[in-house]
């Protein structure tokens, strides 16, 4: 479990809550169902607009992702493409089809495949490309929508204030309800940047930030595919794809990649 992704949300509820204490306030005045079913209720059934149902039914999956320590696996690749490009310089090519089925990368495992069938390595980079960008298409499609909902919670939110603010300008006479009525008003802003800002966006920037190590992880099998069709020597490729990793990770697997 990504412990930050649930550090995040506990710490940034103790500090609303420590927020409101300490400003003298009590957290029973922040609290207001209605507001909930406006701003939470209603932004999230407004995606049903905007998505199709599978979708709209499939954000909170998503999302959930953020909870988990993606393991995109660039050491093993980098070791892989090594002992699969040695393998191919002694024996030849067509010796890798032979270990292909044992591959548990699927992008890496059709990459080879297309080398030991021979295919000009222009064209295994434009397919694998391909493949590559289409898959980061559906995974940006899903950030956009659970960006669209950070982007619709406060706009829920201001519609319940003004609707607070209606209920209220109705009932005038009633001097010492207008204080009351209007902090009440004021929630469902505060509820629609919380969703906004504290939970919905920084989820859409995690998942964000996981698609981008993906990419470079498949970035760095199709360099050593097409090194494995080029016949470069493993040892060059091996310090090309190192260069794709952060410098501890790195230094980490150095030694052993690129041992004499």
């Amino acid at each position: 479990m990504d412990i930050a992704s649930l550090l995040g949300i506990v710490g940034g509820a103790a500090m609303i809550v420590m927020s409101v204490l300490t400003s003298g306030g009590t957290l029973g005045g922040i609290i207001d169902i209605p507001s909930v079913f406006m701003t939470i209720g209603g932004s999230y059934f407004a995606m049903f607009i905007a998505a199709p149902l599978k979708k709209a039914l499939g954000m909170f999956k998503i999302m959930g992702k953020a909870f988990k320590v993606p393991d995109f696996g660039e050491k093993n690749i980098v070791i892989n493409m090594q002992a699969l490009s040695e393998k191919a310089r002694r024996e030849g090519i067509l010796a890798l089809e032979d270990g292909l089925d044992d591959l548990e990368d699927p992008f890496m495992k059709m990459g080879l495949r297309l080398v030991v069938d021979g295919t000009d390595g222009n064209i295994i980079r434009a397919i694998m490309e391909n493949e590559m960008t289409q898959v980061e298409n559906r995974h940006m499609e899903w950030i956009g929508l659970i960006n669209a909902w950070a982007g619709f919670a406060p706009g829920f939110g201001m519609m319940g204030t003004v609707l607070g603010l209606i209920g209220m300008l109705n009932n005038l006479e009633d001097k010492s309800s207008l204080g009351p009525n209007m902090a009440v008003a004021l929630i469902t802003t505060l509820y629609g940047s919380m969703m906004a800002n504290w939970l919905i966006t920084p989820f859409s920037t995690k998942l964000a930030n996981q698609n981008a190590l993906e990419m470079r992880s498949k970035e760095m099998i199709i360099e050593g595919v097409l090194a494995i069709q080029a016949g470069e020597n493993p040892r060059i490729m091996a310090q090309k794809l190192l260069t794709y990793l952060d410098p501890v990770t790195r230094k980490a697997i150095e030694a052993d990649v690129l041992k004499d």
